[in-house]
């Protein structure tokens, strides 16, 4: 539950520092998430103890990594608010009995339903923007997760690994090649629309 809750103000922090920098989270989204922390405290040490769910040093880097990596943090996003959402009590049948029991389990409903509610509205968004903006990345990702479940003592996979072998090797150095190639005429265009006086 602590893992979910850190999980749960990194998104809010993370959601924050991007509004700041000129994204836009939609006001909804904002109160949804303000409201859900009300849910999910966590003491002040925990919340401040510069340990982030999500590491921002990926985040330095190109432009491709980047993409990759934020497809990825959006799909743990997707498994974090679907476990949540699996660890919310499931409503209960009223039952007869006394009128105060009846009232405090309607409020406790009522809040269950709302934190529910809260969290399928982030879930959604997270997924439209996954779906809009990171499908390509997401299609990747499955490629990368295709690549742990490859039997390395496998004999017959070690042969054919090794007849592949040229023709990957080739494709990653030109691939590298190509990137060095559009750095360097990126640079150049640059030094030729601003010369130095």
């Amino acid at each position: 539950m602590v893992a979910t809750a850190r999980a749960v103000v990194c998104l809010s922090l993370w959601l924050l520092v991007c509004q700041v920098r000129g994204a836009y989270i939609p006001p909804e989204m904002n109160k949804t998430i303000q409201t859900l922390l009300q849910h999910y405290t966590i003491p002040t040490r925990e919340r401040f103890n510069q340990k982030p769910v999500f590491s921002h040093k990926p985040l330095a880097g190109k432009m491709e990594g980047k993409r990759v990596f934020m497809g990825s943090v959006l799909e743990t996003y997707e498994k974090l608010i679907g476990q949540m959402l699996k660890q919310q009590p499931t409503p209960t049948p009223q039952t007869a009995g006394s009128n105060e029991r009846l009232a405090s389990a309607a409020a406790g409903d009522a809040s269950d339903d709302r934190i529910r509610t809260g969290l399928n509205y982030i879930l959604r968004k997270v997924k439209e923007l996954k779906k809009h903006h990171y499908k390509e990345q997401e299609e990747l990702l499955q490629e990368l997760k295709g690549l742990e479940h490859i039997k390395l003592d496998n004999h017959v996979v070690q042969s054919k690994a090794l007849r592949e072998l040229p023709w990957l090797y080739e494709e990653a150095s030109s691939l590298n090649e190509e990137i060095e190639l559009r750095r360097r005429r990126r640079q150049a265009r640059r030094v030729k629309n601003h010369p130095r006086a």
